[in-house]
């Protein structure tokens, strides 16, 4: 486990608010003692007269005893815009996590910062999750697996479904065991039940789509207003829609692949945080083709969210990411 520092540099910024960080929710671990591990994300748009971003940062940690242990940097050829991550450790007896969040909020005020958020999941409550299925659940079973093992960074606060699984399938009873709601919302053409939906998810930090067959309004995207992580069987862009894999064998590929994006208004369009790839030879046939499909799609999802929980995805252009 470690601790997030979240800064980005672009526009005004306004001051974090104290009351924010869910003091005393269940999930919030006391903290043991010893260093942690932090890390630090951040954009500014580089002005002619600007230098030095990076020896502020490394100040501004190394002035609280902290010890930077990676660090990345990527600054585009054809835009001024100033992307880094660095991994560092510190002492919260020393920087006290209130501290914390006032020393980089100066700092990032200094570049004109549009957001600072600090994250410290040493400390800090998991971020809250809604996971969506349809009836196929191998994304689901194993995003469960890792959650119930404790190699998922998130708290599940509900899994949805426009299919019925039944009290007594093997999903169904997992989620009992474990307390975590089930809700089965069947949807129809004209009926997607969308404002049920919602006012489920509402107290969600972001949504993920495990194999959830349904795409989401405009309306609801807006209204929702936070990310939302969707895994495509297939390689994006190409074999975009529904039965990805059987085009895919059906055009003869020798890669099969699967794709995570964040969920946009256009279909299959959104911002791609991961992709896996896998050979497959011609002896393959279309269920063995499958197989393969849903293991890279298992894979691939975990990783974005993982990549996602430590914030190591920034946005970038209109339709990129930077992944560090």
């Amino acid at each position: 486990m470690g601790s997030t520092v979240v800064m980005v540099f672009q526009a005004p910024i306004s001051q974090p608010s104290a009351g924010k960080r869910e003091t005393g929710s269940a999930w919030e671990r006391p903290w043991a003692g010893g260093m942690i591990r932090s890390y630090n994300i951040s954009i500014a748009e580089l002005r002619v007269d600007e230098v030095g971003i990076v020896a502020k940062l490394s100040d501004c940690i190394a002035s609280k005893g902290g010890n930077i242990l990676s660090a990345d940097v990527f600054v585009p050829e054809d835009n001024n815009v100033f992307y880094s991550r660095s991994e560092f450790t510190f002492d919260p007896a020393i920087w006290p996590r209130g501290e914390m969040d006032e020393d980089f909020f100066k700092l990032s005020k200094m570049f004109n910062a549009m957001k600072s958020v600090v994250r410290v999941p040493e400390i800090d409550p998991k971020y809250k999750i809604a996971v969506l299925v349809s009836k196929q659940d191998h994304c689901l079973v194993d995003l469960l697996h890792r959650w119930q093992t404790g190699r998922l960074p998130v708290e599940i606060t509900s899994v949805i479904s426009n299919h019925d699984r039944g009290p007594d399938g093997h999903v169904s009873r997992l989620l009992e065991r474990h307390g975590i709601p089930y809700y089965c919302l069947p949807t129809t053409m004209g009926k997607k039940r969308e404002v049920e939906i919602l006012e489920l998810v509402h107290d969600t930090d972001f949504l993920v789509l495990a194999r959830y067959m349904q795409v989401f309004s405009a309306e609801f995207l807006k209204s929702y207003g936070k990310d939302i992580i969707n895994i495509h069987h297939g390689l994006l862009p190409s074999f975009k829609g529904g039965s990805p894999s059987k085009q895919a064998f059906e055009a003869g590929v020798k890669l099969i692949g699967a794709t995570s994006h964040f969920v946009s208004e256009v279909l299959d369009a959104g911002p791609i945080i991961e992709q896996m790839v896998e050979r497959v030879p011609h002896r393959d046939n279309l269920r063995s083709f499958i197989q393969k499909s849903e293991d890279l799609e298992k894979q691939c999802l975990v990783k974005a969210i993982k990549s996602y929980c430590e914030l190591r995805v920034l946005p970038y252009e209109k339709d990129k990411t930077v992944v560090f």
